[in-house]
C-alpha cells in the first residue's frame, strides 16, 4: 500500500505546513535502501505553535468529565481496529519487521495500551479521603511525548493513551525514522473528534524538536522512550524548567536458566525473545545466563533455534526476522559483531555480513555468541539487532551477580521448574520487570527501569498515574 505522506504536522486539530520551511527529512525503506517519502523538518516555532495550542486546550480538557474522556478513547480505540491492517502494512514498510509480527505484536499491542487506559480510567479514584483531608489527583498539564522508531505504534499508545485518560493535552515528536504510523494515528485521533489542541503532533529531529520541547517553559512533563543518551540530554534541557520527566530507556536484559529449567522448551524460547523485531526491543533479553555444566547442550538447542529463523522480504507469511530498521543500526549491529570477535567471544552461529542471497536490504544474520567473560563489550552494551550472548555461570549465587553487574536493570527473565525457586532469584535482580518462565505479556504490569534504564513507570494504572498531580485538601471533609 502506498504510505501517507508526511509533509504536514498537525497543530490545533487542523494539517498545516510548518512555520519555517526546511528541507524535508528524507525516509528510507529497510528492505531496498532506497527512499519511500520525506517528513517535515520542523523547528521551535513549529514546538511553540503545538504548545500554545495545548496550553490553551488544557483548562478545558482538564475538566472534562470521567465518561467524555472513556468515550474519546473508545471511539479512537474503535478507529484503531478498523484501520489494523492498514497499520500493520505502514509498520512493517516503515521498519521493515515481518508483517505476520506488526500483525500479532506491533498493532495488536498498541490496541491493548487504548483498551488498558479506558479499563484503569473507569475505576480510578481522582479523589480521596484522608482522615478530613481530601487527596485529589489531577492532570499535569501539557505533556511532551518523544517516541523510537523500533515499536512505533506501541510507544506511542503507551504514553498517549493515559496522558488523555489523565485530562492531559499533549504534544507529540515521533521518530523522524519511522513517522508514517504516527501520521496514521494523528489522522484516527482527528476522525475521533478529539477537539482541537488536545492533540498535536510535530515531527523532525531529537536534536532540534526534542530538544525545544525538553526546555520549553510550558510543557509540564516529558515522556521519552529512547536510548539512555538521547534521555540523559532530555533531562538536563528539562532541568532549568523543573518539569517531570519519565525515561523508559536502554537495556541488556538477562535470561538465567536455572539448572532444574526444561532446557528443550526455554532455550528456543529465550533465542526467539531475544531476536523478536530483530532484537530490536529495549527490555529484549540479550543475555541468557546457563549452567557451565549445561552449555554444550545449551549451544546446540540455541544454534538450532537460531538457524531456523527465516530472514527475508517483511511482506511474506513465512518471514520471521526482516531487515534492521535504518542504516545507522545496521552498521552497529555489524560493528557490535566484529567487536565481539575482537574481543575473543565464540560465534556458534550467524556472524558478520548479510544472510546469503540477501545482498540489498540492511539485513543481518541471526549471531549467537558464547562469551567467557560476562564483562565483554558485546555483554554489556545494548547492541539493538539480532544478537545474543550466552554466558555460563557457576552457581546461582554467580548468575544472581553476573545478572547485576550491568549498568541497565529494565527487563529480566528467569527459567526454573521450581516456582519458589525462580521468584527468590527473581527477587533478587535489580530491574523493573521480571519474567517467569516465559509467562504472557501484561498491559496492565508496571513497565520501567531501574539505574540507567530509566525513571517513572507505563503500562496500566502505573502509567495512568505519572500523568497525575498530587493535591492535598486540609479541612475538606468535617470533623
Amino acid at each position: 500500500m502506498p504510505l501517507p505522506s508526511c509533509d504536514l504536522i498537525y497543530v490545533r486539530g487542523e494539517w498545516k505546513a510548518p512555520i519555517v520551511v526546511a528541507e524535508p527529512i528524507p525516509v528510507f525503506s529497510p528492505v531496498t535502501e532506497e527512499m519511500i517519502g520525506t517528513v517535515a523538518a520542523c523547528g521551535p516555532a513549529d514546538v511553540d505553535a503545538a504548545v500554545a495550542a495545548a496550553r490553551a486546550a488544557f483548562p478545558a480538557f482538564s475538566a472534562s468529565s470521567r465518561e467524555e474522556r472513556l468515550a474519546l478513547l473508545g471511539r479512537i480505540l474503535t478507529l484503531m481496529e478498523e484501520r489494523a491492517e492498514m497499520l500493520a502494512q505502514v509498520i512493517s514498510q516503515e521498519i521493515g519487521c515481518a508483517i505476520t509480527f506488526a500483525r500479532a505484536a506491533h498493532v495488536p499491542f498498541g490496541l491493548a495500551h487504548v483498551r488498558a487506559a479506558i479499563e484503569v480510567l473507569r475505576d480510578f479514584r481522582f479523589l480521596s479521603q484522608q482522615g478530613t483531608t481530601a487527596i485529589a489527583r489531577e492532570a499535569i498539564g501539557v505533556c511532551g511525548l518523544i517516541t523510537p522508531w523500533n515499536w512505533p505504534l506501541y510507544q506511542i499508545t503507551a504514553k498517549l493513551a493515559p496522558a488523555l485518560a489523565a485530562g492531559c493535552t499533549v504534544v507529540l515528536k515521533p521518530s523522524e525514522l519511522s513517522p508514517f504510523s504516527a501520521q496514521l494515528l494523528a489522522q484516527i485521533i482527528e476522525d475521533a473528534g478529539t477537539p482541537p489542541g488536545v492533540f498535536n503532533m510535530v515531527t523532525g529531529t531529537g536534536e532540534v524538536v526534542g530538544a525545544a520541547m525538553s526546555a520549553h517553559p510550558d510543557i509540564d512533563m516529558i515522556s521519552i522512550t529512547g536510548s539512555t543518551r538521547a534521555g540523559v540530554l532530555v533531562a538536563q534541557a528539562a532541568a532549568p524548567t523543573v518539569k517531570r520527566v519519565t525515561q523508559e530507556l536502554g537495556g541488556k536484559s538477562p535470561n538465567i536458566l536455572l539448572d532444574d529449567a526444561d532446557f528443550a522448551r526455554v532455550v528456543p524460547l529465550g533465542v526467539a525473545a531475544g531476536m523478536r523485531n530483530v532484537g530490536q526491543s529495549c527490555s529484549a533479553p540479550t543475555r541468557m545466563l546457563v549452567p557451565q555444566s549445561r552449555l554444550a547442550e545449551v549451544e546446540q538447542l540455541a544454534a538450532d533455534a537460531a538457524n531456523a529463523l527465516v530472514v527475508g522480504d517483511p511482506a511474506q507469511d513465512a518471514t520471521d526476522l526482516g531487515p534492521v530498521a535504518n542504516r545507522n543500526q545496521f552498521d552497529k549491529v555489524q560493528q557490535m559483531i566484529g567487536i565481539g570477535l575482537a574481543e575473543g567471544a565464540r560465534l556458534i552461529c550467524g556472524g558478520p555480513g548479510k544472510p546469503e542471497g540477501l545482498e540489498r536490504g540492511l539485513y543481518c544474520r541471526p549471531t549467537i555468541f558464547i562469551c567467557p567473560d560476562h564483562t565483554m563489550r558485546i555483554a554489556q552494551e545494548e547492541i539493538f539487532g539480532p544478537v545474543l550472548c550466552i554466558i555460563p555461570y557457576a552457581d546461582e549465587e554467580e548468575a544472581v551477580r553476573i545478572a547485576n553487574d550491568t549498568v541497565y536493570g529494565l527487563g529480566a527473565h528467569v527459567q526454573s521448574g521450581d516456582l519458589d525457586r525462580a521468584r527468590r532469584v527473581a527477587g533478587r535482580i535489580r530491574s523493573g520487570q521480571v519474567h517467569i518462565n516465559h509467562p504472557a505479556w501484561d498491559g496492565f504490569a508496571a513497565f520501567g527501569g531501574y539505574k540507567q534504564s530509566g525513571n517513572g513507570r507505563e503500562y496500566g494504572r502505573f502509567g495512568l498515574e505519572e500523568y497525575l498531580e498530587t493535591k492535598a485538601i486540609l479541612g475538606f471533609y468535617p470533623q
